[in-house]
């Protein structure tokens, strides 16, 4: 009788043990260990120059945009979606934004028309990328790479290939320069973030995303209208990438075709290695926030030590291969658990 006993304890511990490294918590303590390592060696390898407040503030700033996109794809990949058209959809808003037209608009009414510009390029990308994928049952891959070369070459014929610099004095007071010694665009992130996490993990909204995403005909059955859920999800990453726009526009001054190129595989990248399933049925904003970190953190060690880019994306490409198989080790032990 005892030996049963004490076997039905280590069957217990065993079954905790597990649960702890699958849960949330074990999957954000191990980034926040891997950011931390990532530091040190930035601090061993560059001394001062990595360590400095200075130094800090640009990671932060590099980070802003794409974690910004990166919280969009995290709702449409929770769902069991996939959104390759963001940094084009950026790019295309950044452009439609910083038009002359909009800017005269501006400069007589106010920064919001070039911010509204932008978000409304954005939501109105995403909701027909929505469309396609929940109505038109088109494939996420292809609707959104659809769109990804679409929005590229709108965005090229509206700036005719050129750069157009931001001249509208109340934007530029509005988004630009520091709030506490951090840029705003960076305080911009850090409220993204927050409201994502409320959204995702204490909302009605977030739950049903998590749902649709796990099994799509039990969610039906559950009561949920799927194919709308479906679309407000691309709808919200649209709107991040309007924000992002604007959080471009702010930094570099200018609007161009070619801004946000490639970003979309930096979002989905940090989204992965976060934590968030690329079959859906399981997201984490924070995951993902400290995924963005991560990445930024890891290509600045590599520019301030001057090293070879090809390396670097070498690196991003195993850290995204280990993220995955992690995931499938967790999913396969989560499946075992409950079998």
């Amino acid at each position: 009788m005892t030996d049963q006993v004490d076997v039905a304890v280590d069957v217990s511990r065993q079954s905790t043990a597990r649960r702890l490294l699958a849960s949330g918590g074990a999957r954000n303590g191990g980034l926040v260990l891997a950011l931390l390592l990532l530091c040190v060696v930035g601090w061993a390898t560059a001394g001062e120059r990595f360590a400095s407040v200075q130094n800090l503030v640009v990671v932060l700033g590099l980070a802003a945009i794409i974690g910004v996109l990166s919280i969009g794809m995290t709702f449409v990949i929770t769902g069991g979606g996939i959104d390759l058209s963001v940094g084009s959809v950026l790019g295309l808003a950044s452009v439609w934004a910083s038009t002359q037209a909009t800017q005269a608009m501006a400069r007589e009414t106010g920064w919001f028309v070039m911010v509204g510009c932008a978000l409304l390029v954005g939501l109105g990308a995403g909701l027909v990328n929505g469309v396609l994928v929940a109505y038109g049952r088109v494939v996420p891959f292809i609707a959104t790479l659809a769109m990804l070369v679409a929005a590229r070459g709108l965005a090229e014929l509206i700036a005719n290939r050129r750069t157009q610099l931001v001249d509208v004095p109340s934007f530029e007071a509005a988004f630009r320069g520091n709030v506490l010694g951090l840029p705003k665009i960076v305080w911009i992130f850090a409220a993204v973030a927050v409201a994502g996490w409320f959204l995702l993990a204490r909302t009605t909204f977030g739950r049903r995303t998590v749902a649709v995403g796990g099994n799509a005909e039990a969610a039906r059955l559950a009561g949920i209208k799927v194919r709308r859920h479906t679309m407000y999800l691309y709808a919200l990453t649209g709107l991040a990438s309007g924000i992002g726009a604007v959080m471009m526009l702010a930094r570099t001054g200018a609007g161009s075709s070619t801004n946000g190129t490639l970003y979309e595989l930096d979002a989905i990248a940090a989204v992965v290695v976060g934590g968030t399933l690329l079959a859906g049925g399981r997201g984490t904003i924070v995951g993902t926030v400290l995924g963005v970190l991560i990445f930024t953190t890891l290509t600045n060690v590599f520019i301030i030590n001057n090293l070879d880019s090809s390396v670097q994306a070498v690196a991003k490409g195993a850290i995204i291969v280990a993220a995955v198989l992690l995931q499938q080790r967790f999913a396969a032990r989560e499946g075992s658990a409950g079998g």
